[in-house]
């Protein structure tokens, strides 16, 4: 175990420069009613937020202390690997869904089969994320993932009818036509670094690609369709910049038809001052294209002292059952993993209906027994296609 710590520490210096060690490592001595420590990856959450209350609320359901600490989600990986090779993890951890399979190679994590941790309520997509060797490594808290946003009126303007934009080639259509009119196509963000990887992915997937093989013909057309975008005015040379947050900055001009982006500028949406709709990026041949899933896990760490777990196990039931689940998945802006809940969040606010099935849709970036390879595929994806789009933009 150590040794694989000690490797995947080599890693992460060589990739970002390891953190500091600092404070908020597990209380491992406390006995079962004593303190129990959760890390997460949202600190924009303080003492006040429903998020901190929930925590709090689960330590007192399980009869113990939660001591809570929330980290930036980089920051957080090392410190759990750090934290684990000093013997000292926290007792529930929660982090980004492409890191469970670095933490479990490295022998950070416990199984749910080693905790009893049922999943069967679980999307089989969403649990998929958290999954390396055939194992499932924790508990999805929610998901999100990427979609089109779409400006009525610049539409309407154009003659655009959004029900015909099924496919690559009804899609494209659209953006001739809006250019036509004299006006911006389509924003994204393919900046190099994962963000990029992130937003090319449901072109990738949806061309019928293969993160095994990035050269595929299927894989090229891909990229083909980005590039013939900015070759054609579809879309900026800005994208080659853009962050999912500056991209959407360009769409909230008005300027734009389309934006691919998330479930979180929800909110920006309804204050951007125009009629937008949203719809499922479409798939090369029609149908909705698998978008990468986002969302953390809800993981136990591997603890010296085993009679930590069946409280542990508590915290963990009780951040994912049905009713507090709706409360997570609203506080953070997720679809919730299972249906049950989906279908409350749905209920109350029709307008996720589309978020839904493009979640159903998703796809984990470490499925497909890509594990700890993934890091390394999608630099190679991202460096790829920022040459394309470069040569394209000139």
């Amino acid at each position: 175990m150590h040794t694989s710590l000690r490797a995947s520490l080599v890693a992460l210096t060589l990739l970002g420069g390891l953190a500091a060690c600092s404070t908020g490592g597990g209380d491992t001595s406390a006995a079962a009613g004593g303190t129990y420590t959760i890390w997460d990856p949202y600190p924009q959450y303080d003492d006040a937020s429903a998020w901190v209350k929930l925590l709090g609320k689960c330590g007192t359901d399980a009869g113990v202390t939660v001591k809570r600490t929330g980290y930036d989600t980089s920051d957080l990986t090392n410190k759990a690997l750090l934290a684990a090779q000093q013997g000292s993890s926290p007792d529930v951890l929660i982090v980004d869904n492409p890191v469970v399979s670095t933490l479990a190679e490295a022998g950070v994590l416990t199984t749910t089969d080693d905790t009893k941790l049922d999943t069967t309520a679980i999307d089989k997509n969403l649990i998929a994320a958290g999954q390396s060797g055939g194992k499932s490594y924790g508990i999805p808290i929610g998901a999100n993932t990427l979609a089109l946003y779409y400006n009525k009126p610049v539409l309407q303007a154009a003659g655009v009818d959004i029900a015909g934009v099924k496919d690559w080639p009804s899609l494209t259509a659209a953006l001739a036509k809006v250019k036509a009119a004299g006006k911006k196509g389509i924003t994204f963000s393919a900046i190099g670094t994962e963000e990029g990887s992130f937003q090319f992915l449901p072109w990738f997937w949806g061309s019928g690609a293969n993160l095994t093989k990035l050269d595929s013909p299927e894989g090229l057309s891909a990229v083909q369709l980005w590039t013939g975008w900015l070759h054609s005015g579809y879309a900026p040379n800005s994208v080659i910049g853009n962050t999912q947050t500056t991209s959407w900055q360009e769409f909230a001009t008005g300027d734009y038809a389309f934006a691919e982006n998330g479930t979180w500028q929800l909110a920006n949406a309804k204050k951007a001052g125009f009629d937008y709709g949203i719809i499922p990026i479409p798939a090369k041949g029609g149908g909705t294209a698998p978008a990468p899933t986002g969302g953390e896990f809800v993981s136990i760490p591997v603890q010296k002292d085993a009679s930590r777990y069946p409280q542990t196990k508590k915290l963990v039931e009780c951040l994912t059952n049905t009713d507090n689940s709706l409360t997570t998945v609203t506080t953070l802006s997720y679809i919730a993993p299972t249906a049950a809940v989906q279908d409350k969040q749905v209920a109350a606010n029709p307008e996720l209906k589309v978020w839904v099935d493009a979640v159903k849709a998703a796809k984990g970036r470490t499925s497909d027994n890509l594990g700890t390879r993934y890091p390394k595929i999608s630099q190679q994806l991202w460096t790829s296609v920022q040459a394309a789009l470069a040569s394209a933009g000139k």
